[in-house]
């Protein structure tokens, strides 16, 4: 068996045809989503991430207010910059590009962020809905393994996943939504992490593989069963002489060997990391509908 390579980009854009549909009927009711995005510092990383988020919002008619702010701001500085947006009607969705540098108080910088325009889902008032089942953001890369999944055709329903990390960003969040009671979850779920005993004996049991660890081949061949879903949010940079950067990207899973067992699997690049920036702007998009009166709270 040689598994079905789920595409990222393709349900992406799939998803991002969608959005673009819905904000024109939104501007045609006169209500324009709107996206404020802090960068602060010159990080590389981080830039490439923020302009590529730019990017979208102008393909999907999204309103963008850019601030790219100087590596030395002050803390009061920054927090009054957030509070602005807070207060800025045009803005639906609050992104602070992390990381901030060191002089900066990040826990303190999010805190500040109004719940209502936390599209990245990361304050602890969305993260308590999140775990209760109560409408609010969440979180951009969780929510989009779960869309890559249902868009898949996979059923989540009953399902035995098994996750390997637990981070606040993807594990944690990401087995939460899977538990709850709702059309996308209602799964049996196993979290792994680095104290986990005889790992392998745990993958192997799983009809969807979540692999978020953040070390390369994590899961090999051997810790997986015949038929399995495999998704790998992992992006991992290992020296490569061949590529013109000196480097490439690999994701948690030995990709080539657990193809060959598995039934679906997400490359990367192109499996995970497409989806995150789609669901900050699905988050965006939702935001402005709430914002209108238009999506009811549950």
């Amino acid at each position: 068996m040689t598994a079905r390579i789920i595409d990222g980009k393709q349900v992406a854009a799939d998803m991002r045809a969608e959005l673009k549909a819905e904000v024109a009927k939104l501007k045609q009711q006169g209500i324009v989503p709107g996206l404020g995005v802090i960068l602060v510092g010159e990080d590389p990383a981080s830039k490439s991430y923020v302009t590529a988020k730019e990017r979208a919002c102008e393909d999907l008619g999204i309103y963008s207010d850019d601030n790219r702010l100087s590596a030395d701001i002050s803390q009061e500085e920054l927090m009054q910059k957030v509070r602005d947006m807070n207060n800025d009607a045009r803005i639906n969705g609050i992104l602070v590009q992390l990381p901030l540098p060191k002089h900066l108080n990040e826990a303190e910088v999010l805190l500040s962020i109004d719940p209502n325009k936390d599209v990245d889902g990361f304050h602890p008032m969305n993260v308590g809905k999140m775990v209760v089942g109560e409408e609010g953001f969440l979180p951009c890369t969780p929510h989009g393994v779960i869309q890559l999944l249902i868009r898949s055709g996979v059923k989540i329903e009953g399902a035995k996943v098994v996750i390997v990390g637990r981070s606040n960003i993807v594990g944690k969040p990401l087995a939460n939504m899977l538990i709850q009671k709702n059309p996308r979850g209602n799964a049996t779920v196993t979290v792994c992490h680095t104290r986990t005993k005889d790992l392998g004996n745990q993958t192997r049991q799983a009809d969807i593989l979540i692999a978020a660890a953040g070390r390369p081949n994590t899961i090999t061949a051997d810790m997986v069963k015949e038929g399995v879903v495999v998704i790998d949010v992992g992006v991992n940079r290992v020296d490569d002489a061949t590529k013109k950067r000196g480097y490439r990207l690999v994701g948690d899973v030995d990709f080539e060997a657990v193809k060959e067992k598995a039934g679906l699997i997400t490359p990367v690049p192109g499996g995970v990391g497409p989806m995150t920036i789609t669901m900050l702007l699905y988050n965006t998009v939702e935001s402005a509908k709430r914002a209108a009166g238009l999506v009811s709270e549950k």
